[in-house]
């Protein structure tokens, strides 16, 4: 049997948004259940396909309970920090990018979040795939990145 990290009643932290697998009564498959920074406690721990720890977890807040694997939780009081956009969210460049001078990316180009780093020395980063930069990585600090097709948007720039 596998050992698991947390037991009944324990205060867990999500740490990624987790969308509808199609389990999930009475919600389209793929619409939002929980955001990351949800805390839950744990009613249940079990397995799938034998090899995967799954913790059934209720979220007093949004009044849900919904099965989350090992690597999407932490502790509750374990440190975190908040970023404002996660793993395969639209973005858009808030300022133009440059390089040794070389402007990479234009003011308002189109990008995929592809990694959310919360420890950078600056404060939460990402690595951005943006169309204008076909195969490149960039990391960026979050103050530089605006959200691509929502009201975020218009409030990030007028604050910049």
């Amino acid at each position: 049997m596998m050992n698991a990290r947390w037991d009944y009643g324990e205060a867990v932290r999500l740490i990624r948004n987790v969308r509808n697998d199609g389990t999930y009564p009475g919600l389209d498959p793929g619409a939002p259940l929980v955001r990351r920074g949800s805390v839950g406690y744990v009613v249940d721990v079990g397995t799938f396909l034998q090899d995967q720890i799954i913790y059934s977890v209720n979220f007093l807040d949004e009044g849900k309970i919904v099965g989350c694997r090992e690597e999407e939780l932490i502790g509750a009081e374990e440190p975190w920090t908040p970023s404002r956009f996660e793993f395969r969210d639209k973005v858009r460049a808030g300022h133009q990018i440059a390089v040794a001078g070389e402007v990479l990316v234009p003011l308002g180009s189109l990008g995929e979040v592809i990694k959310v780093i919360r420890d950078a020395p600056s404060g939460v980063a990402y690595h951005i795939h943006f169309d204008c930069l076909p195969g490149r990585l960039l990391q960026i600090p979050e103050p530089l990145l605006e959200a691509a097709d929502s009201k975020e948007s218009s409030d990030a720039t007028s604050l910049s």
